[in-house]
């Protein structure tokens, strides 16, 4: 799918989620990154960032992107994705 149209915010961000899935984190980390710049307003990848970070070890980097994705899912209303940003965020300053 992302072969076919290279700017699908989707196709990308299951891309990375099979990467995940894969346990090849840093492939999902870069694909998650390159979403977040094509498409900063994509809410599910400041989350799915954000673990990926985690579980590579970089918790700081993990809250910015965290608060970051507060910031754009509060701007776009999306309280569900806020939400679950602001669990994984204090389950990370926890």
């Amino acid at each position: 799918m992302l072969d076919n149209d290279p700017q699908d915010s989707f196709a990308r961000y299951a891309l990375g989620l099979e990467y995940v899935s894969a346990a090849r984190l840093e492939d999902a980390r870069e694909i998650f990154e390159e979403l977040r710049v094509l498409d900063p307003n994509y809410p599910a990848t400041y989350y799915q960032l954000g673990k990926v970070y985690e579980q590579l070890g970089s918790e700081q980097e993990a809250r910015k992107v965290y608060e970051k994705g507060i910031y754009v899912t509060a701007s776009q209303n999306d309280m569900h994705t806020k939400s679950e940003l602001e669990e994984a965020l204090d389950g990370l300053l926890g």
